[in-house]
């Protein structure tokens, strides 16, 4: 295939399913030069790596690593760091592309890079293409709307701060708790709290799209406070009855 010109694009790749990539992520990463990656250790393989590598043939590929940390010094000098490497490879005369799990624009790594290279190369094409993400893959596979009519919805990315959370949750129909699936168990009393009645919709889901994904559709009343899920990449969508 005739390789593009150098640039960089950021490609969503969807929730883990290599079938949901978009015809124009699958060409543009068949026409790439190099393509990158990001994972959470040296050691630990990319996600969003796995889920297109049926679409990269001979490209160089660059595995980025970004550490699982909230010291803000570290993710400053990780961005600015992995940016560079990014950059340097457009300037070398090369076309870039980097995966990132879901859609590059709904907290993912690549908001960072975007930014960090937009600032110090105004002049560098950049592209992005959405991907699915995986809420609108778990709602069609549980069989729930995320929202209709006028209803409010809430992304939540995490649930360590429940007094927000419990704040959110009296101002929404639906909530959707996305990444840390750890902590999803401590939001089950904190949403009785907020209004959500014992029938509404509780539904979770790990490691979606692909042979190891799990699926549970509760009631808010059948679920207790044991370990709901013990996985990093997971989802909880809860809907007001």
């Amino acid at each position: 295939m005739r390789r593009a010109m150098a640039g960089l694009t950021g490609i969503g790749v969807g929730p883990g399913d290599p079938d949901l990539l978009t015809v124009k992520a699958v060409e543009s990463i068949r026409a790439a030069d190099m393509v990158m990656c990001p994972a959470s250790d040296e050691k630990r393989p990319s996600i969003a790596y796995s889920i297109a590598s049926k679409f990269i043939g001979g490209q160089e590929v660059v595995k980025l690593v970004f550490p699982m940390t909230k010291d803000r010094n570290v993710l400053e000098e990780t961005w600015r760091r992995n940016a560079r490497i990014m950059a340097d490879a457009v300037l070398a005369g090369k076309n870039v592309v980097y995966l990132t799990v879901g859609d590059p624009n709904l907290y993912s790594t690549w908001i960072y890079m975007q930014r960090h290279i937009r600032a110090s190369h105004p002049e560098m094409e950049i592209n992005v293409i959405p991907g699915i993400v995986s809420m609108f893959t778990f709602a069609s596979k549980v069989g729930v709307s995320i929202a209709e009519g006028a209803e409010k919805v809430a992304i939540i990315p995490s649930c360590y701060e429940l007094g927000a959370v419990k704040e959110i949750a009296k101002n929404a129909e639906s909530l959707v708790f996305l990444k840390d699936g750890r902590y999803f168990d401590k939001v089950i009393e904190v949403l009785r709290e907020s209004g959500f009645p014992d029938d509404s919709v509780f539904a979770i889901g790990q490691d979606i799209g692909t042979d190891k994904e799990i699926i549970r559709k509760l009631t808010l009343g059948e679920a207790d406070s044991g370990v709901l899920t013990t996985k990093y990449f997971s989802i909880l969508v809860v809907k007001r009855a």
